[in-house]
């Protein structure tokens, strides 16, 4: 498991070269000439497809389903479905913990770990199911924990690990060897026709164990009640950065009392542009607003926010009122070297998606930190399906290219080498319909694990790197 500060930067990405390769993008796209997935070149050629595979992959690479849904686990119960984010650690040897998210709503019976009529439900306390639901709107959302041995390319292990929450879209690992799940909702108590116990829209804390059982479902109130996406951890602070998958989300952090114990409470904060009171950095091209441009640093600052827990579902409209920045859905989140970058799935003109750099303040979370602003820059805003288009998902290679899941129809994972160049690693031929998720490698670097959301099934992708 991740024992030091050393092996999560090791996990995160942070000592590749990261967002080097957007840069380079950003800055001489017309030089460069892209790398359509239809063309020979790119870094590992094009793709191929041989008959009966799900994914179509460069020669030399192979795509493994380790898990799908329905597999009877080890605590007897059933995998679930809806795979979407996920986080690796590593544990000993040739072995590594996969905590995989599951975007299960309330009712969800078919995907859930139960059985087709919830035949397995005695196999629970059912104290550890955190929205029972009155029993006729159970919530199936939650997760499930994986022991991988990568020697042998096969699951040793896996688990229910949380159950009884909503939509658990994304998240994100933690120096202190934990899977920080987040709802993707903002549900009340009496939602779903009366019948929910508990009100949702809250991250969840799993850690990383062998030890088969049920985590004690309590959400983290002071990080906030809206609809979660991610959350990348400042390595050294223990600072918390959320993204909010709405069409008029803010960004936020999280810093807390006592760095690792998020229970104990903290600040919430929602990023404001010091030059552009609520800026609308969004750039639709219905919008009648000043277009946020792109390669331009702005300093920042966070407001705190109140009465966090919302249960009017107004965090972003009374941050956005007191001059907090605007985005269009975020998603994925990852902490480059000394850097985070996040995704803005339909942000940009043709609202194809674009990616913003935070770098943040010597002085992070600090009374000093006004002495050395943040910054926020839109790092890049394509508008061309060629280079990505949705992206959701991302992480960071070992070697240092940046990796994109498309949350589109006929999906991609595509990469973007420090030189700039874009190639796509896989296209998903087996479920046109269905997107990728939860992209993460494996500590050694050998293997590239991924889910394909629907029907619910998780790939280990490995090859020549």
């Amino acid at each position: 498991m991740i024992n030091s500060r050393r092996d999560f930067i090791k996990s995160t990405g942070l000592i590749g070269l990261g967002f080097l390769g957007l840069n380079q993008l950003a800055v001489e796209a017309a030089a460069l000439g892209f790398v359509n997935y239809n063309d020979a070149g790119g870094k590992y050629g094009p793709l191929e497809y041989r008959q009966g595979e799900i994914l179509s992959l460069p020669k030399g690479f192979t795509g493994k389903i380790i898990s799908r849904r329905g597999d009877k686990m080890s605590d007897g119960l059933l995998s679930p479905g809806a795979h979407d984010g996920m986080g690796v650690f590593k544990l000993r040897g040739n072995k590594i913990i996969l905590i995989r998210n599951h975007e299960l709503s309330p009712g969800a019976i078919t995907s859930g770990p139960f059985g087709k009529s919830n035949e397995l439900l005695y196999k629970v306390d059912k104290s550890n199911i955190y929205d029972y639901g009155n029993g006729d709107a159970m919530c199936y959302g939650g997760t499930t924990t994986l022991v991988y041995n990568e020697k042998r390319q096969k699951i040793e292990l896996e688990y229910l690990s949380l159950i009884g929450t909503v939509r658990n879209c994304a998240g994100g690992i933690t120096p202190w060897n934990s899977w920080l799940t987040c709802e993707e909702t903002s549900f009340l108590k009496g939602g779903e026709k009366g019948l929910l116990e508990k009100d949702h829209g809250y991250n969840f804390e799993v850690f990383a164990t062998e030890k088969i059982g049920l985590t004690a479902p309590v959400p983290i109130k002071p990080m906030g009640r809206f609809v979660h996406e991610a959350v990348a951890v400042h390595p050294r602070e223990g600072i918390v950065y959320q993204t909010e998958d709405t069409s008029d989300s803010l960004f936020y952090r999280y810093v807390p009392v006592k760095p690792g114990d998020l229970h104990k409470g903290g600040k919430l904060q929602c990023l404001v542009v010091d030059e552009w009171t609520s800026a609308d950095t969004r750039n639709w091209a219905n919008l009648n607003t000043d277009k946020f441009p792109q390669k331009t640093a702005f300093n920042v600052h966070w407001e705190d926010l109140d009465n966090v827990e919302a249960p009017d579902n107004d965090l972003r409209l009374r941050g956005y009122k007191k001059g907090a920045a605007r985005f269009s859905r975020g998603e994925g989140i990852w902490y480059g070297k000394d850097e985070l970058f996040f995704a803005c799935t339909d942000g940009g003109m043709n609202r194809t998606g674009q990616i913003f750099k935070y770098i943040p303040s010597k002085y992070e979370g600090a009374e000093r930190e006004k002495e050395s602003p943040a910054t926020l820059e839109l790092y890049i805003e394509p508008n061309d399906i060629n280079i990505f288009q949705n992206c959701d998902n991302l992480t960071i290679a070992p070697w240092g290219d940046v990796i994109i899941c498309e949350d589109k129809s006929d999906p991609r994972i595509v990469g973007i080498t420090p030189e700039g160049k874009t190639y796509v690693i896989a296209k998903n031929i087996g479920y046109r319909q269905s997107e990728f998720a939860g992209p993460v490698f494996s500590p050694s670097g050998k293997t590239l694990f991924v889910n394909i959301q629907s029907p619910g099934l998780t790939l280990a992708i490995t090859g020549p790197w």
